[in-house]
């Protein structure tokens, strides 16, 4: 599903090029749970953006569903993003004047879908998420756990067959952190590929695979094949 061979990011800062990801090689079958743990600045955010495409690596090559991604045009990048990706953030990320229902119909919108299957797929993710008396409202008449719920059914209103979830539950508490996760974990079952970056090893602990990072190199793989 996901093969990065050799990947490589660098960013220049004032005179110095800072290496965020050094020779990365990591393999990602369909439908498996990971996690991508490290402190702050080992470079899973990174990682992360790169395998979302919204970053291109400074070398290597990145092989989604067996294409070469890191061969596309911006064009053609945005619309394999669009049709098999999904992303869940820390901070939601939602669109303050839109209301829940409007959020989770806007990357539909984009992609063309027409509006009676929209006003279909909306319905059902507002039921499936527990968003039925909420859909009218805005992000900030929504609570944490609520708003969070709303990006949960926007990143799966494509059907995406991958989703990544950047600290999903780090605005969240504990309680409603558990209730996310559950949530998340419900897609797994129906075969998405969960790719979720923490820096709590807890949280962590609950993927199927961990993956820890330091320094943008990859020190640790309970996952990987030898």
């Amino acid at each position: 599903m996901i093969a990065l061979s050799q990947v490589s990011r660098s960013f220049t800062v004032g005179d110095q090029e800072v290496s965020a990801l050094r020779g990365i090689d990591l393999d990602i079958a369909a439908g498996d749970y990971v996690s991508i743990m490290g402190p702050s600045g080992s470079g899973k955010s990174t990682l992360l953006n790169l395998i979302g495409l919204l970053d291109r690596p400074s070398s290597g090559t990145y092989k989604l569903d067996g294409g070469d991604v890191t061969a596309l045009d911006d064009v053609q990048q945005a619309r394999v993003r669009s049709e098999k990706i999904g992303f869940v953030f820390q901070s939601f990320h939602l669109v303050p004047r839109l209301t829940a229902a409007m959020n989770i119909e806007l990357p539909m919108i984009l992609a063309g879908i027409p509006p009676e299957e929209r006003k279909e797929r909306v319905a059902k993710l507002i039921e499936n998420y527990g968003l039925k008396d909420r859909a009218d409202h805005r992000p900030d008449q929504l609570s944490g756990g609520q708003r969070q719920r709303v990006a949960i059914a926007r990143a799966t209103s494509m059907n995406p067959a991958v989703l990544l979830a950047d600290e999903p539950t780090g605005n969240l508490d504990q309680t409603t952190g558990r209730e996310v996760m559950a949530l998340l974990e419900q897609l797994v079952e129906q075969k998405v590929t969960l790719i979720l970056v923490t820096h709590d090893p807890m949280l962590g602990g609950r993927a199927h695979r961990q993956i820890q990072m330091v320094d943008g190199a990859i020190i640790s793989d309970n996952g990987k094949k030898t």
